[in-house]
């Protein structure tokens, strides 16, 4: 390879996050709902019937699928599928900054508003119940956090005698953040709650 070879490489190369090719892709979608006493967060609760987290509380969202022209456009689709509302039910649809997380996921979250929330009849099969707070009540009250902290296991066959250090090498210690919301008798954590104060602090800008 010469030198010519290298530099039409280089530039014919477009930088990304190192590794997202193997990350696996969701979006999200808040859903922002008009109510007499003002403006809503919908929520849903997690059929019991599913393998993966079932009763937790999420947003609507899932995998980005390759027929999904974008990150928007499978956002709008999962949230129209769980909800069971036809896309002119959504309105004003914004995204906000996406995440990385430690578990090999890139989410794209977006907010969006639901016009005719009485529309609304969830997929049994997904959903198991919505429910709404008051955006006032997030602004009005920060989440709890927690830290959780990772231990290094290295793997048996792990090459010790290649490092410095060997097996006294100091491993940087690892942990994230875990938030939490209380309302009432329901707790909405992890990356939804994240997501949500990632929300709440732009509305407070």
């Amino acid at each position: 390879m010469n030198l010519e070879c290298v530099q039409l490489k280089l530039k014919s190369h477009t930088p990304t996050i190192l590794g997202s090719d193997k990350f696996s892709k969701y979006a999200v979608m808040i859903p922002l709902i008009q109510k007499d006493d003002g403006i809503h967060v919908l929520f849903e609760v997690r059929s019991l019937q599913l393998r993966r987290q079932p009763g937790e509380i999420c947003f609507p969202g899932g995998r980005i699928d390759p027929q999904d022209v974008d990150e928007k456009c499978a956002a709008i689709r999962e949230t129209i599928e769980e909800l069971g509302i036809s896309s002119e039910n959504l309105s004003e649809v914004f995204p906000l900054d996406f995440m990385i997380s430690p578990f090999g996921m890139m989410i794209y979250p977006f907010v969006a508003i639901i016009d005719k929330p009485e529309k609304i009849q969830p997929n049994p099969a997904e959903v198991g119940e919505v429910f709404t707070v008051p955006l006032t009540y997030f602004i009005e009250n920060a989440p709890d956090i927690y830290h959780l902290n990772f231990k290094v296991e290295p793997e048996e066959k792990f090459p010790f005698d290649l490092i410095v250090g060997g097996e006294n090498y100091n491993w940087r210690t690892r942990a994230i953040d875990e938030y939490f919301y209380l309302y009432e008798e329901k707790a909405i954590w992890g990356l939804t709650a994240k997501i949500l104060s990632h929300f709440i602090d732009i509305m407070k800008q």
